[in-house]
């Protein structure tokens, strides 16, 4: 069986967790609830950098991170692919799980320099996340017809970022200006895997 290292709270492996139930795979891995950031975490042993989502295969190789597990898991699945095959849709899918997973990335850059204490805290830096996000929710907009369509890597990915950015920033209202973007989150956003996801309260 496979083991999948992950944390609830984690957008990257939300996106893992729901590829696993896209593609019919839940009872293929075995869950393993790990902090990456306890002191006497055991995951480095598994991955070296440190971070969930990890997954150790049946061999004992460990792959990370979100973007190889996914790709991983999508070979395995009975389902609908979401990683389409070599051509221009594979590129687009690719190109849109790159913005989402930098929205993710940039986000959570965001929200750890705002834990520091305030004497440490680099609000140049936070600001530098904040545009990073905006631009890229900015694109996203303008590109909103692209994401309609087949469940792809990329669409899931953008609905796993957007769903992080209600979740860690809920007080910035990415909709705002943005009514291509929302409409098509409102509509993608009957889906199972999302729903059964979601991080904690």
């Amino acid at each position: 069986m496979l083991k999948l290292r992950w944390s609830p709270s984690s957008p990257y492996v939300r996106k893992v967790m729901m590829v696993l139930i896209e593609r019919g795979l839940e009872d293929r891995v075995e869950r393993v609830t790990t902090d990456p950031w306890s002191a006497d975490t055991d995951l480095p042993k598994e991955n070296p950098l440190g971070k969930v989502p990890a997954l150790t295969l049946e061999d004992g190789t460990t792959l990370f991170d979100s973007p190889v597990i996914a790709e991983y898991l999508d070979s395995l699945g009975d389902r609908s692919p979401l990683f389409p095959p070599a051509g221009p849709r594979r590129w687009a899918a690719l190109r849109l799980q790159a913005v989402a997973d930098g929205i993710c990335d940039a986000a959570v850059l965001r929200r750890l320099e705002s834990m520091r204490p305030d004497g440490e805290k680099s609000a140049n830096w936070m600001e530098r996340q904040r545009k990073a996000v905006v631009r890229s929710l900015d694109l996203l907009e303008a590109e909103a017809a692209s994401l309609d369509g087949e469940l792809t890597i990329g669409s899931l990915a953008v609905l796993v970022a957007l769903g992080y950015l209600d979740f860690r920033f809920g007080h910035e209202d990415w909709r705002q200006d943005r009514p291509a973007l929302t409409e098509w989150f409102i509509k993608a956003s009957d889906r199972d895997s999302l729903r059964r996801t979601a991080p904690p309260v």
